[in-house]
């Protein structure tokens, strides 16, 4: 081989190895690529999840070899996957699909919003100028299982005197699903309230983690009341549910052959689900489940975050009295730094035929007299949505938690 055709070759991959690259292959990464103009720096793709795990939402990849300081567009379109519970298989609307503006990062960690998208032909023109060669791209700021398991980790660690790291379960697939466990003070945990905060039931619906971590954020912190709650009761958060779709970067929502929130039946066939019911079962046992508050993010046309409840009527009137209280400080709290809707939204019967099987519900149904057990939803097309605004949320959540318990413990 001659010299000069080394040296060809040698800049033939230098050339191939700056080109504009789309990946998806990493973890909860979902893209399906359509075109790629690298001269003018635009990529055209649309999400990539399997609609058998979920509804096909959810997008996450990473643009290589971009050139920093320049803009940067994608155009994104809706998935054109059928939709095997449709009995029409239409795709699954394109709007769930469409933030009015995409996050991007560097790191995974800091993320930011691009321009506001533009509709065109049915697609979402997204525009946003990285300051790095190789950047992230998302539907939202993403929260993979693997910073599930390191924001649990951490806190534990550095909080080790009442806060422990634990494993609710293995996942169907072998996964662990991080839970932090926080309790401070000697008195038994027998005697104590039962908090329970789970997110992710639905795995596209990455805001509701970092709602869970605000709230862990606030709960293992100097606040006083953060202080008394964790003295006064025990507190278990789970931020990720839907571990497996959450790795695969798969929508959740309708996934087959059950949806996670509409699987809190007598057999569940998720583990985690399983594994939830048996904790929430134990404490009912011991008459000490207190509060039950299961994260989500809604449609793309609500523009407040909300309380779903069960109707009035279902439930006898001491529940109902100690809902509405601990739902009417919540919605005060939370709405002094994120758009709230004060009155909560009805699922029930005429919500879905499932209802009896969704979480709050099965919660609510199972408890205690005076259980606490509601679906916070978290709007994510919102200018106030992102890491710091979901924290505030779970930081206000928190709050009124310890608020709630102590004014009902009379202490």
């Amino acid at each position: 081989m001659t010299r000069a055709l080394v040296v060809a070759m040698a800049l033939g991959l230098a050339s191939m190895a700056q080109a504009l690259t789309v990946s998806s292959d990493f973890e909860g990464g979902s893209c399906r690529v359509l075109k790629v103009d690298e001269a003018a720096q635009v990529v055209e793709v649309m999400p990539g999840g399997d609609p058998h795990r979920g509804w096909p939402c959810w997008w996450y990849f990473r643009l290589e070899a971009c050139k920093p300081g320049a803009e940067v567009t994608v155009l994104l379109h809706g998935s054109d996957a059928p939709m095997p519970r449709d009995a029409s298989h239409q795709p699954l609307a394109a709007s769930w699909a469409m933030p009015g503006k995409a996050f991007f990062s560097a790191d995974g960690e800091h993320w930011e919003k691009t321009q506001a998208g533009h509709m065109e032909n049915g697609a979402i023109r997204y525009v946003f100028t990285p300051q790095d060669g190789a950047i992230l791209v998302a539907w939202g700021p993403a929260f993979t299982p693997s910073r599930a398991v390191a924001v649990v980790k951490d806190l534990a660690a550095q909080h080790a005197a009442f806060a422990k790291s634990e494993e609710l379960c293995q996942s169907r697939a072998g996964r662990p699903v991080p839970m932090l466990h926080v309790m401070e003070g000697d008195t038994l945990a027998q005697k104590r309230p039962a908090v329970w905060i789970e997110a992710r039931q639905h795995a596209w619906e990455s805001g509701s983690s970092w709602v869970a971590q605000g709230f862990m954020e606030w709960l293992v912190g100097d606040d006083p009341e953060a202080i008394r709650l964790r003295r006064q009761a025990e507190i278990y958060c789970v931020p990720v549910m839907d571990i497996d779709n959450t790795a695969t970067g798969n929508g959740g929502k309708d996934a087959l052959p059950q949806d996670h929130n509409r699987d809190w039946s007598e057999e569940p066939h998720w583990n985690e689900v399983v594994a939830a019911q048996g904790r929430v079962r134990d404490f009912v046992k011991q008459g000490r489940m207190a509060v039950f508050i299961d994260l989500h993010n809604p449609a793309p046309s609500d523009k407040k975050a909300f309380f779903y409840v069960l109707p009035a009527d279902l439930l006898k009137p001491a529940m109902v009295t100690v809902r509405d209280r601990f739902i009417g400080m919540a919605a005060a709290n939370i709405g002094k730094l994120y758009p709230m809707q004060a009155k909560p939204k009805e699922d029930g019967p005429k919500y879905h035929p499932l209802w009896r099987q969704m979480s709050g519900t099965w919660v609510s149904m199972n408890g205690n007299p005076e259980t606490v057990g509601i679906c916070l939803e978290t709007a994510w097309d919102v200018p106030e949505a992102g890491t710091d605004g979901y924290r505030k949320v779970g930081s206000a959540l928190a709050a009124t938690v310890a608020e709630f318990l102590r004014e009902k413990g009379g202490s």
